[in-house]
């Protein structure tokens, strides 16, 4: 008890007499850059419209066996309009059985499922939220990008709240593999980063324009490396309509099947689609195409290479597949064929696929 009472003695004495210790003098700071002001800008009145989206799985507990729904992943989504359709990635929500969408002012809302297009890694949500909280994301385009200009990315990263990063377009027109593998071409390349959780979330320009949908990184470690990816935004705003009118794309049809690569080798023939099949009514029936097929004799009878499409060259089902989803059932388009040496043009009107 005494030694307690010395040290507080000797405590106190020390504070009567030592001098006051002052904070030191803030230094005054001059207005913030103009690039700083343009990156608070469109963080205040962009970041309101992108939204949390955490995606659910059936889980059954073992001793109740009751099934319910539990978190199994994150990303990032946006509002495409008033009506409360949001638009994210595909592989966000892929596997899940249900999704939650969390607002930036923290309320949270159940997803239904609208429509997906697994070949372009979109999807379409939609929530029922005050009219009031769903403010779009202005749409801008992409096909007058340059590479160098200013871009920003709005996310949540690791499941954090929302977070800006900013960067430039990088390169144009690259090529990515989408959640089916298939090619998604025309992709913008950014070092904006690009972190996990950010997929889904809104790839912006300097005036807060959408221009794209962030969709992946190039990263061994799985953290961004300043290679991130996005779909443009001029594809986006072709399907993203159509999923919300019909929950699927219906991709448009010639009605032929191609040969393999190892066919066209063997026959030495151009680049583009050897038509081995055609439908019977189909576009390309009545269209006159006609097929590879074998005489009685067992040689080879000369049918139809597809070589362009409204001319651009087609050389795989990829390339005729990403050229007809820029069109609806009904549209008709200029076929480029080549047979037996010889070319020709031969419109085709086409039909709904399967």
């Amino acid at each position: 008890m005494r030694t307690t009472a010395f040290l507080a003695a000797a405590i106190a004495l020390a504070s009567a007499v030592a001098p006051a210790i002052a904070q030191r003098a803030v230094t005054p700071r001059a207005p913030l850059a103009a690039d700083e002001v343009a990156h608070i800008d469109v963080f205040r009145r962009l970041s309101p419209s992108v939204v949390h989206i955490t995606t659910l799985e059936l889980e059954r507990d073992f001793f109740s066996r009751n099934v319910q729904q539990v978190p199994r992943g994150t990303g990032t989504g946006f509002m495409w309009d008033t009506a409360g359709h949001i638009v994210t990635n595909f592989h966000v929500i892929q596997g899940g059985s249900g999704a939650t969408v969390t607002l930036a002012d923290q309320s949270v809302h159940r997803a239904t499922l609208v429509g997906v297009f697994a070949d372009r890694d979109l999807a379409v949500l939609k929530i029922d939220a005050p009219r009031d909280k769903l403010t779009p994301v202005p749409i801008g385009t992409s096909r007058d990008l340059v590479v160098g200009q200013r871009v920003y990315a709005i996310g949540n990263p690791f499941g954090l709240d929302q977070t800006l990063t900013t960067g430039i377009v990088s390169a144009l027109n690259r090529e990515i593999d989408s959640a089916n593998n298939r090619t998604i071409r025309g992709a913008i390349q950014t070092d904006a980063a690009i972190n996990p959780g950010n997929s889904g979330g809104p790839l912006l320009d300097s005036a807060g324009r959408l221009i794209g949908v962030n969709t992946a990184i190039y990263s061994p470690s799985g953290a961004s490396a300043g290679i991130g990816f996005a779909i443009p935004v001029d594809e986006v705003n072709r399907i993203v309509p159509r999923l919300i009118r019909d929950g699927r794309i219906t991709r448009p049809s010639l009605g032929i099947s191609s040969a393999n690569e190892a066919v066209h080798r063997a026959l030495r023939l151009p680049d583009g689609l050897a038509v081995v099949r055609v439908s019977p009514g189909s576009p390309a029936a009545k269209a006159g195409l006609q097929p590879f097929a074998r005489a009685a004799d067992g040689s080879i009878v000369p049918g139809d290479v597809i070589t362009a499409i409204d001319n651009e060259p087609v050389k795989s089902l990829d390339d005729m597949l990403t050229v007809l989803e820029r069109h609806q059932p009904g549209d008709t388009v200029s076929l480029t064929l080549s047979r037996g040496g010889r070319t020709r043009k031969q419109n085709a009107t086409l039909a709904a696929g399967d």
